[in-house]
């Protein structure tokens, strides 16, 4: 500061502090303007790194064609979300909107063991009685809880109300990555320039490492849980199972944050067995074994790079994306803490190899 009065009048000091406080209120009030827009221009975002590379070649298939290439990318996602994306978002709905009901009345209740489990080889009797011991113990747990759980009720129709406006917010979103994918190059020169201005030396290498991370995390895990979580919920409609939209959630949650979807189709097997014929149950299966194991045969084709960042991340990500931005920041938040995290261990290492290597002067 007394440097800084050295250099300059009172008068120059005033009119700098009115400068950055214009500047400073203009960014606020700019942020302000915007910030209702923030997860749709990010997942934009996002889904426009994403599908570069397939815009990228459909572009040059067409001749040269960026917004027919666009328009075509836009059609697709489109149709994939208003179709079965959207069909399963509303299952999801009535399941959460049923078992809030159910919360809410205090009829949360669970079945007891079907008796054609007795006529199970080896295992039958012994199942039975020990779905029937844990079926007794539990509804009387759920007795001594059910009052504790009412207020779960309004959080849960919270949800399900605000899961329309994110169905929204993601539609808008694919619009609006349309039309930023053929303005790719400019972007990424934009990038560039901004990176540039903060970290000069690595700017290359960490808008390198954003873009491979984006599509990583996004084509390996959010894309890959999507497209499990769509068909796992078309063979729980198949098999008439109950809150097949729901179970369907709940599979794509398992599926982002690197649990499995193995833990809700078990369950589902078992019970098919109990409810279909042989033929019914073990084609359907065969078809949920497909869908559990589909990850372990996308994820490799898919991801350009080994994922490294840790599965708590996601976890954080999601929980936290959910709770900030609502349904699509289910997606962004995982994304975004995944940048994040690879870009601070990517300036560590660059730290901690200048600091082991040392300047030329201290190598002399």
């Amino acid at each position: 500061m007394n440097t800084l009065r050295k250099l300059l009048s009172a008068e120059d000091i005033i009119q700098l502090l009115i400068r950055v406080g214009l500047l400073a209120l203009l960014i606020l009030w700019t942020f302000i303007i915007i910030r209702p827009f923030v997860p749709i221009l990010t997942w934009s975002a996002v889904l426009a790194v994403a599908f570069y590379p397939a815009f990228n070649w459909l572009a040059k298939l067409l001749g040269g064609r960026p917004r027919t290439a666009a328009a075509i990318l836009t059609l697709v996602a489109l149709g994939i979300v208003i179709g079965p994306a959207t069909w399963l978002g509303l299952s999801a709905v009535d399941g959460v909107k049923d078992l809030a009901s159910q919360i809410g009345t205090g009829d949360l209740m669970l079945h007891e063991a079907p008796e054609q489990i007795k006529t199970w080889p080896l295992i039958g009797p012994q199942l039975y009685d020990l779905w029937n011991q844990a079926y007794t113990n539990v509804r009387a747990v759920l007795r001594e809880v059910a009052p504790y759980l009412k207020p779960l009720a309004g959080t849960l129709l919270s949800l399900a109300g605000d899961a329309g406006l994110g169905t929204l917010q993601f539609l808008l979103s694919v619009f609006v990555a349309g039309f930023l994918l053929p303005f790719g190059p400019q972007l990424l020169a934009a990038s560039r320039g901004f990176l540039f201005r903060i970290v000069p030396e690595q700017s290359e290498r960490f808008l390198g490492l954003a873009g491979a991370t984006i599509r990583a995390v996004s084509q390996g895990v959010i894309g890959v849980a999507i497209v499990q979580s769509l068909l796992a919920g078309v063979g729980f409609k198949l098999a008439g199972i109950p809150s097949a939209g729901l179970l369907a959630f709940a599979v794509l949650l398992l599926s982002i944050v690197q649990i499995g979807a193995m833990l809700v189709l078990l369950p589902v097997v078992v019970w098919i067995w109990m409810d279909k014929d042989v033929t019914t149950a073990l084609l359907l299966t065969v078809f949920f074994v497909v869908v559990g194991f589909l990850d372990n045969i996308l994820k490799p084709l898919v991801m350009g790079r080994g994922l490294t960042t840790p599965t708590l991340v996601i976890l954080i990500g999601v929980i936290g994306g959910t709770l900030a931005h609502g349904i699509v920041g289910l997606f962004i938040g995982p994304i975004i803490l995944s940048v994040a995290w690879e870009l601070a261990a990517a300036w560590i290492r660059v730290d901690r190899d200048e600091t082991a290597s040392g300047t030329p002067a201290d190598r002399a």
